[in-house]
């Protein structure tokens, strides 16, 4: 089934436009640029909306925060009578290293909270995610680290996963998703992170002495056999 609404998920705003919570909006913007659609705000949606000319179908950013991305989505599918199957999201995964890309149906939301307010509001997990690889933290849940901009390297090697699904949106626009999905799957070219330098461990110092043992004096019986040799010596009794 073609697709006909892609959405790219991420906060408005100059301090969140390199966040790596933006890498949805990274993709969808880019594949604006790159088909001639031009952006305009529409009040009625509360998103940017542009209209992808050769297929008739729809981009769309949401310009209500995160946790808010769903009622823009579900305004403009309703209006257009769009069904889950013909919507593709496009969203940061921090379950993939950057540098991967994933396409897939339905399925979990793993907190992300974009994904969670379309599927409550579209009462369904089958609509398309294109899960674009950011990286998750050891030990951390993650919610920070999405607000923080990736390093350079980083940046670089999301921005070559970007440019990989670009180059197989037409094809899932034109309903060949499992295709575009056995492509995408393997062009994948993961960052892998410096691993921490182990600390050296500290140098021990000299061993401390050990503490002389006390000389065991001699048995109770050997001493009073030389007390009786030395009475003897002296009285002259044997």
């Amino acid at each position: 089934m073609p697709i006909k609404l892609i959405v790219g998920l991420g906060n408005p705003g100059k301090e969140y436009e390199r966040t790596r919570h933006n890498a949805g909006f990274w993709l969808v913007e880019r594949f604006g640029a790159v088909s001639g659609a031009h952006f305009r705000k529409d009040p009625k949606y509360q998103a940017l909306v542009a209209r992808h000319e050769s297929s008739g179908g729809w981009l769309l950013l949401p310009q209500s925060f995160m946790n808010a991305s769903g009622r823009a989505v579900q305004m403009l599918a309703g209006f257009f009578k769009l069904r889950p199957e013909e919507i593709l999201v496009a969203h940061d995964e921090l379950d993939f290293a950057p540098g991967v890309a994933r396409l897939k149906q339905g399925g979990g939301i793993a907190g992300h909270n974009g994904l969670k307010d379309i599927s409550q509001r579209l009462g369904t997990h089958e609509y398309w995610r294109l899960r674009i690889g950011v990286g998750r933290p050891a030990g951390d849940s993650g919610a920070d680290y999405v607000l923080e901009k990736p390093p350079a390297e980083e940046r670089e090697a999301i921005e070559g996963a970007i440019a990989r699904a670009l180059e197989l949106v037409p094809q899932m626009i034109e309903g060949d998703l499992q295709g575009a999905m056995q492509k995408l799957h393997t062009q994948d070219k993961p960052v892998e992170r410096k691993a921490e330098e182990k600390k050296k461990p500290e140098p021990k110092g000299p061993e401390p002495k050990k503490a002389r043992k006390p000389e065991t004096p001699p048995p109770k019986e050997e001493k009073t056999g030389l007390l009786k040799g030395l009475l003897k010596g002296l009285t002259g009794k044997k």
